[in-house]
């Protein structure tokens, strides 16, 4: 299709109604949340692709560190470590999770390890952002790439080989307090404020259990009225949670990614009657090389002299009249005309804006 095969990536969010989602897509529950877990730890059992330690090297301290607490004390030398690695260890606490519980663990190298496949991830503590100890690691690691190289140096990796994953390789030794069973009142937090979304939400949860029980305390909460026993309140969370809501359209943006070249047009993109006329500079710049030489009975030495041609040429431009639209279509088949690409579409769409033409917020990610 022209249009795609002209502006690369270019998704149209063109959906011609909005549908009614469940209210626990649209609203995070205050007090209901996860938390980050990090520790640093030790991988071994590496076939030779550990980190390359030198003296003094935080692998070789930490190993050492670890022996002495078996009683093992090692001589002044460093030892040589290839099939031992410095990791970080990452995981997330879920909510409500209680002590003896399993979770995921993500184990990065920070070293110069070349590989962790075939590690084992040796006991580390994994700790919340107050420095107590939520969780301890531990166990054999999945890592999804794989690696080869060969005696020249040669080397074909796929995906990567210096991340893994410990399924359920942590156990949770400490809960998170939870403010869900506190108090009367349960907060909603909007994921997309708006006070239309706010009200239709209040709206609604007073149709489904009488006058009140919801009010909107902003456009990005709203606050409702809960049982106080723990068991009512889950029974009326999963009531809840079902409710369908009715989302407001979302505002009208362009979102612009300048490093793959990204061009996303929401639906409420409106563009008011304009020309414009796009063309290019190219610059080329030849290099060549020139020698001097004196004559065979003359004095004087060879020299070697840099020479560049620099030319400047402005190509043709097309000047395309866009006129006014309510569909995207329209707008992407009159700038597409000219045949643009994503980065000349983003300029074309940053003058469209500041000439007023372009009922749209610009957002550059």
């Amino acid at each position: 299709m022209k249009i795609i095969a002209s502006l690369g990536l270019f998704l149209l969010l063109c959906s011609s109604a909005t549908r009614a989602e469940r209210l626990m897509d649209i609203v995070d529950v205050q007090g209901v949340r996860t938390n980050q877990l990090l520790g640093y730890g030790l991988v071994v059992g590496l076939d030779g692709t550990g980190d390359k330690t030198k003296k003094g090297h935080f692998t070789s301290q930490s190993l050492v560190n670890m022996l002495r607490e078996f009683g093992i004390t090692l001589g002044e030398s460093d030892p040589a470590l290839k099939n031992v690695a410095a990791v970080s260890v990452s995981a997330v606490l879920p909510p409500f999770v209680r002590p003896g519980q399993e979770i995921d663990v993500t184990v990065s190298s920070i070293g110069d390890a070349s590989s962790l496949k075939g590690g084992t991830l040796l006991m580390t503590p994994l700790k919340g952002i107050d420095g107590e100890i939520y969780a301890v690691a531990q166990g054999n690691m999945v890592v999804g790439g794989a690696s080869a190289g060969g005696a020249s140096g040669s080397k074909v990796i796929i995906n990567t080989v210096t991340v893994g994953r410990v399924p359920n390789g942590a156990i949770v030794e400490r809960t998170v307090p939870s403010s869900f069973n506190s108090g009367r009142e349960i907060v909603l937090t909007l994921k997309e404020p708006g006070f239309t979304n706010a009200r239709r939400i209040v709206r609604k949860v007073n149709e489904h259990f009488g006058p009140d029980v919801a009010k909107a305390h902003d456009g990005a909460s709203v606050v409702i009225a809960a049982p106080v026993d723990s068991s009512q309140r889950v029974t009326f969370m999963s009531v809840l949670e079902r409710l369908e809501i009715t989302p407001s359209p979302p505002p009208a943006r362009v979102i612009f990614n300048s490093r793959t070249g990204t061009v996303v047009m929401g639906q409420n993109v409106r563009v008011l009657p304009a020309a414009v006329s796009h063309g290019n500079l190219v610059v080329t710049i030849q290099e060549s090389k020139n020698v001097s030489q004196p004559n065979a009975f003359a004095a004087g030495t060879t020299e070697v002299t840099d020479e560049s041609q620099v030319a400047i040429e402005e190509q043709q431009g097309r000047m395309f009249y866009v006129p006014e639209s309510v569909s995207l279509q329209d707008i992407v088949t009159a700038i597409n005309e000219v045949g643009a690409s994503p980065t000349d579409l983003m300029s074309i769409l940053q003058a469209l804006k500041e000439a007023g033409a372009l009922r749209a917020e610009l957002v550059v990610i």
